[in-house]
């Protein structure tokens, strides 16, 4: 009942008939015939209700399922529609509500689409992203951040900056940020369980079309791959340079005692021009191998491909090795069957002589070095084993760094460069190969090389 006098059409109903009661009551005293008076307040009575309804019904009622039609857009749902059947003015607003309608939906949904783009860029940077506002609270992390400081979004969103991160060099650089509102670059090492990275964190202001500081973008840039390259550029000029040093130290020690004793000794005399003779032809090997390494790691290097048969190439490279190895004692064999692939053959032919000569100088007297060259379905296979000094498996994931030699004197005594593992790892590698080390120590190493027979393998 309730519900009842609270509709428009009742009170218009209610008002009409108290109005034209009122009315009846004013014109009573006026006339005699009150069965007339009351059957013409009836009529205008019933023509008003009817006049009332059809009010309702065209403008009023409409004009609420368009109220309601707009609190739901109100509310987000821009799905809502109002239909009114009818022309006139109903009718355009209906269209006219329809037509937002439909425009909000459009924008909702393209807005939508870029946010969950703008999410994906910031989620898939490489670099760890944090919103900070101008009281410090965080509103937004990355994925890339939570990869290298863990936990979750919810446990940095809606926090403090220095509640939740405990690095001194990120709240310096917030801090910084804030005060000199300027961008402020500061980097530090972060563990991350047992792994070391290497962060530089930028702080950037941010600032509202008013120039009011309205919070800071943090980037943490993970360096941690540039830092390994500086500090082994820097180990290889470290390297070069102590390797350079020796052999020009021995020839400029050698040709000064030559100059200054004037020995009369021809014996002695051959005895340093030897030495001399020996140094400057490590020296040159040294460099050689340096260009090779260098020509190798070129982005322009191209292999010059052709058909590469094993069993005269191996027919090459062995006799000289195997003298080599006649004079150490040691026994040679090798068992090479008779293979054709597509490769480089001064590459490959420089892969057998390096490995090889590499296995004799580790070897010691009365050991054996064995070379064997079978095939695949789709590689040829290389493999040589001696039973020389061996390598410590700590180090064995070092074994083809320039320079890295497991027995250091050794290998100067015999001339190595210490450059032959890494220019044969550049080859296999150049060639989409592979090239494993199995070892043990004082028992003996075994280098095993698959090449494919075709270069798109």
């Amino acid at each position: 009942m309730k519900a009842l006098f609270t509709k428009p059409l009742f009170n218009y109903v209610l008002g009409i008939f108290i109005l034209i009661t009122g009315t009846g009551f004013v014109l009573s005293p006026l006339t005699d015939n009150y069965i007339m008076l009351f059957a013409v307040l009836l009529t205008l009575y019933i023509i008003l209700v009817i006049l009332m309804r059809h009010i309702y019904d065209k403008y009023i009622k409409p004009i609420k399922k368009v109220t309601k039609t707009v609190d739901e857009m109100v509310k987000g749902n821009y799905r809502a529609r109002f239909y009114h059947t009818e022309d006139g003015d109903i009718g355009e607003l209906s269209n006219r509500v329809n037509q937002l309608a439909r425009n909000l939906s459009e924008l909702s949904i393209q807005e939508q689409m870029y946010s969950d783009q703008l999410t994906s860029v910031i989620d898939n940077t490489e670099s760890g992203l944090v919103l900070i506002d101008e009281k410090g609270y965080i509103h937004l992390v990355n994925r890339k951040f939570i990869s290298l400081f863990g936990k979750t979004s919810r446990d940095y969103v809606g926090y403090l900056y220095y509640e939740v991160l405990d690095n001194e060099i990120i709240h310096e650089a917030v801090q910084n940020t804030f005060l000199y509102e300027k961008n402020m670059k500061e980097s530090f090492t972060h563990f991350r369980g047992v792994h070391k990275h290497y962060l530089e964190i930028v702080g950037a202001p941010i600032f509202d079309e008013r120039n009011m500081l309205k919070g800071a973008v943090l980037m943490l840039y993970d360096i941690t791959e540039m830092k390994k390259l500086e500090l082994m550029r820097k180990d290889f000029v470290a390297n070069v340079s102590h390797e350079l040093k020796t052999p020009i130290t021995s020839i400029k020690g050698f040709a000064e005692t030559l100059m200054d004793s004037g020995f009369d000794d021809e014996k002695t005399r051959a005895e340093f021009t030897r030495l001399i003779f020996n140094e400057s032809h490590r020296l040159q090997l040294l460099i050689e191998d340096l260009l090779t390494l260098s020509k190798l790691e070129r982005e322009d290097f191209q292999l010059d491909l052709s058909e590469v048969n094993t069993k005269p190439l191996v027919d090459e490279v062995v006799p000289a090795l195997a003298f080599k190895a006649k004079q150490k004692q040691l026994k040679f064999r090798s068992h090479t069957e008779d293979i054709s692939f597509i490769a480089d053959r001064e590459r490959i032919k420089q892969v057998f002589i390096n490995l090889l000569d590499n296995a004799i100088h580790y070897t010691p007297e009365n050991g054996e070095v064995t070379l064997n060259v079978d095939e695949t379905e789709e590689y040829v296979r290389i493999e040589v084993a001696d039973t020389g000094i061996g390598i410590d498996q700590k180090l064995l994931t070092r074994i083809f760094e320039r320079f890295y030699r497991v027995d250091k004197a050794r290998s100067r005594n015999t001339g190595g460069t210490g450059l032959g593992l890494a220019i044969v790892k550049h080859i296999v590698e150049v060639h989409h190969g592979e090239i494993t080390i199995d070892s043990e120590l004082n028992k003996g190493t075994t280098v095993h090389v698959h090449l494919p027979k075709t270069p798109d393998k």
